[in-house]
Parts: structure tokens; C-alpha cells; sequence
């Protein structure tokens, strides 16, 4: 999906920035200096080492956290999360991108935690203690189904806690204590 986005900027500056914090901290000034949009797209625990190094000004970018800690760091809650990017970055909003490899489908919030879910996902609330009881909306843990998953399975069970609006939007505030990485 990055990729993609990566080959229709058809930047030189457009690429994958793997442990070189460096290089990505001197494109993005560059990218400040020259006063061009631009989208720092990252996994949570990538963000944050970035952030450590090189907290920076950003005011041409566009932050999208990906989630998920991947055991790299301790689990924080999305709140937790886009408090230190914000004041790392000095950004009022970070952006999200909800999603898994298990999904066809992908959410995206604009800020503020909410995502906005496509019309062929749809997430339902559980009960933590009782992995039957299924709400429409309220608070719990998160089942996913994603109708765009043809010829696969496309209901999921997650360690994800959450929140499900009636307005078909969600919001994420972390994972169950001591869940497996994913």
C-alpha cells in the first residue's frame, strides 16, 4: 500500500526509511525548507524511536501511525501514543491507519482517534468476559467482519479494545494486557 503511494508521488524523496533516521530527518527538512507537502507514514514503535532522535517541527507533513508496537516497545493507548508524536512533532493532529494483514480493508482517521469505517467492513463490540455477547455499538473488545475478503476468512476476532459509534465510525484505545504481537 506504501509502495503504492511511494510510486505515484514519483518523488526522489519518496521512499522506504528502515532504521535510517538520519536520512529521513534530513528529507523532511529538506522537504520543510522547500515548503512541500509530504506524508510520514509509520508503525507506532518506528514513530516514536524516530521522535526520540529527531523531534522536529513539522508544518508541511502529515503524520499516519500505523499501530502497534510489535514488542518493539511497551503497549501504549492511541491517546498515549499521538500525545508524545504531537508534542514531538509540535502537530495538534496525528492520523491513523487502521488495518491488518488478516484484512482486505484498511480505516483511516483524519485525527482525534475516530475512524471512519468502508462500507464493506463493519466492526462489532464484545463483551471482555464474555467472548459470546456481541453489541452493535459501545465499548469492548473488537470483532472485524470484512466483506472485501473473498474466498477467505473474513470474520475476525481481535485483542483490540475499542469503541464502535452509530455513525459507522470506531475509535481504538488499545489492546488487551499481555496479547500476542501482531
Amino acid at each position: 500500500m506504501v509502495n503504492t503511494l511511494i510510486e505515484l508521488s514519483k518523488s526522489k524523496l519518496s521512499g522506504f526509511y528502515l532504521d535510517e533516521y538520519t536520512k529521513l530527518s534530513n528529507t523532511i527538512r529538506e522537504l520543510e525548507r522547500k515548503n512541500k507537502k509530504y506524508i510520514l507514514f509509520g508503525v507506532s514503535f518506528a514513530l516514536i524511536d524516530f521522535a526520540d532522535f529527531f523531534p522536529a517541527e513539522i508544518q508541511n507533513g502529515i503524520i499516519i501511525e500505523t499501530g502497534g508496537m510489535k514488542g518493539r516497545r511497551q503497549e501504549l493507548t492511541k491517546d498515549e501514543l499521538h500525545d508524545i508524536l504531537g508534542k514531538s512533532f509540535k502537530v495538534n493532529t496525528i492520523h491513523s491507519e487502521y488495518g491488518m494483514t488478516e484484512l482486505l480493508s484498511q480505516a483511516y482517521s483524519n485525527g482525534q482517534g475516530i475512524f471512519k469505517m468502508p462500507s464493506q467492513l463493519k466492526f462489532l463490540i464484545r463483551d471482555i468476559y464474555d467472548p459470546l455477547s456481541v453489541i452493535e455499538t459501545g465499548n469492548g473488545a473488537v470483532n472485524i467482519i470484512d466483506l472485501a475478503n473473498i474466498d477467505s476468512c473474513c470474520f475476525i476476532a481481535t485483542s483490540d479494545l475499542g469503541k464502535v459509534y452509530d455513525d459507522n465510525k470506531f475509535s481504538i484505545s488499545g489492546r488487551f494486557d499481555h496479547a500476542e504481537i501482531r
